[in-house]
């Protein structure tokens, strides 16, 4: 859901010092023990490209986000660097990626945008394509700070994502709270299954 926040200066400016110290390490790690070096990953929603800085030290990566403003910066920032503007719900890219990573952005879409996403998502992996996805763990969605947000639990994700993907692992870890987050990885499924 496309609200105004990441599409204006001062709240891409802010966004950026908030996430500064946001470490993500842990989670990449987990997707490098499934995901094999160089491999060619499209990374949705980049932001302010920290988490696409740890994962170009390893992979083949393309960064894309939704807004013009974070691609800009993305650009100004990490020169050489592959960025484009793109919609996490439609996908709309001819590309073909070995792998696909997002930290806490699919969480930003409504239930039938993120099933949409789910589907491109499994059009656009290559066969045994890996999918990294964090998400924000709790019941129902809130508006917070002119950004949408629906939490998930592990249920919720596996009825979203088992039609079309094998899931390898998922399991809550903590950001900011004790098991505040999820974080999905799974498999492209060999045929897409209409559940």
């Amino acid at each position: 859901m496309k609200g105004k926040y990441y599409h204006t200066e001062e709240s891409v400016q802010e966004y950026i010092k908030l996430a500064k110290d946001v470490n993500s390490g842990e989670l990449i790690e987990k997707l490098k023990e499934l995901l094999p070096i160089d491999s060619r990953l499209l990374e949705l929603g980049s932001g302010p490209g920290t988490d696409w800085r740890i994962l170009n030290e390893t992979y083949k990566v393309t960064g894309s986000d939704h807004s013009s403003l974070f691609v800009a910066h993305l650009k100004k920032s990490n020169p050489g660097g592959t960025f484009f503007e793109l919609d996490a719900a439609t996908l709309l890219s001819d590309l073909k990626f070995e792998g696909i990573y997002s930290n806490k952005v699919l969480h930003h879409l409504l239930t039938d945008k993120l099933k949409h996403s789910i589907r491109r998502q499994h059009a656009i992996l290559e066969p045994k394509g890996i999918i990294c996805h964090s998400f924000w763990k709790g019941e129902g969605s809130e508006v917070f700070k002119g950004m949408f947000v629906n939490y998930h639990n592990e249920e919720s994700l596996t009825k979203l994502f088992e039609p079309h993907f094998n899931i390898l692992s998922l399991e809550a870890y903590s950001e900011f709270e004790v098991s505040d987050s999820l974080v999905l990885i799974a498999r492209k499924a060999k045929e897409f299954r209409n559940l």
